[in-house]
């Protein structure tokens, strides 16, 4: 199989369906996967790309879940993983950071994952494959994850810029779902839905057009960028869109404002971007 784009279009992908080389990996709802998925596609309940453990629940499995949930799917060097999730790309973006940190960088995001497929009338199916499970035995690779203590040190970093993926009301403090609200100062607030395409199927919006938007916020390739949400599950979508664009150096705060929000000597500011 020749080498496949980091972004695949569903007309791309339905003639490579039943090659070998590839592991589909579906991160919608249980309740979709098992109303229709792509044929050959296993389910990755999404939850489980997530430790789960309050205040931060967003944060990485330990090793030990992860070395399970990759050998429960089947993931091995010689597969090419195709990622996709039924909400606009949240759960596939956090499952490319998680292989990212695993070291795996075979994979490709469908671009507007189960409802682009669908609503172009590809085919689908509710039975779940056989999986051929092995003993994973993965390194974690921590230079795409932003700890709270790294991001407490580069606040005041020019060539570092945080991206916030949650709501304006979440950024601004209006809207409140930790102790605290409001943001991490100096972070650039672009909301992860602003990224899709709702009259396209949840596609990508152009990304021409995206990259001039985040040069316009300063979120510039020259700069290291990390990027966050409630739990790194919509940002997970923001750091996806990085990858396409081809910066170079990003990563993901997994702690997120579950951590940062829920502690009391975190540096917070509230009110709208200038």
């Amino acid at each position: 199989m020749t080498s496949l784009p980091l972004l695949i279009e569903a007309s791309d992908l339905e003639p490579l369906l039943g090659n070998d080389e590839l592991l589909i990996v579906d991160c919608s709802s249980a309740d979709n996967y098992a109303k229709h998925h792509i044929p050959g596609a296993v389910h990755l309940p999404p939850a489980k790309l997530q430790c789960g453990i309050k205040p931060a629940p967003g944060k990485l499995p330990d090793l030990a879940s992860l070395n399970t949930l990759f050998g429960d799917i089947g993931l091995s060097a010689d597969k090419h993983l195709i990622a996709y999730d039924d909400e606009g790309g949240g759960w596939a973006g956090r499952l490319i950071w998680t292989l990212d940190v695993i070291g795996h960088n075979r994979y490709s995001y469908l671009n507007g994952g189960l409802p682009a497929w669908l609503n172009e009338g590809h085919p689908v199916s509710t039975d779940a494959p056989a999986v051929n499970s092995n003993a994973a035995n993965l390194v974690i690779n921590d230079t795409v994850i932003a700890s709270l203590q790294e991001i407490l040190d580069h606040l005041e970093d020019q060539n570092y810029a945080i991206w916030d993926a949650r709501s304006a009301q979440e950024y601004s403090g209006e809207k409140c779902v930790a102790q605290r609200g409001g943001h991490i100062p100096g972070a650039v607030n672009l909301d992860w839905l602003e990224l899709m395409d709702r009259d396209n199927n949840l596609r990508f919006k152009n990304l021409d057009a995206l990259r001039e938007q985040l040069l316009a916020l300063g979120l510039s390739p020259d700069k290291t960028i990390a990027t966050h949400c409630q739990t790194h599950h919509r940002s997970g979508l923001s750091y996806l869109l990085m990858k396409i664009l081809g910066y170079p150096s990003i990563k993901a705060y997994d702690g997120s404002w579950g951590e940062w929000g829920n502690r009391e000597d975190t540096p917070i500011t509230t009110g709208s971007a200038p």
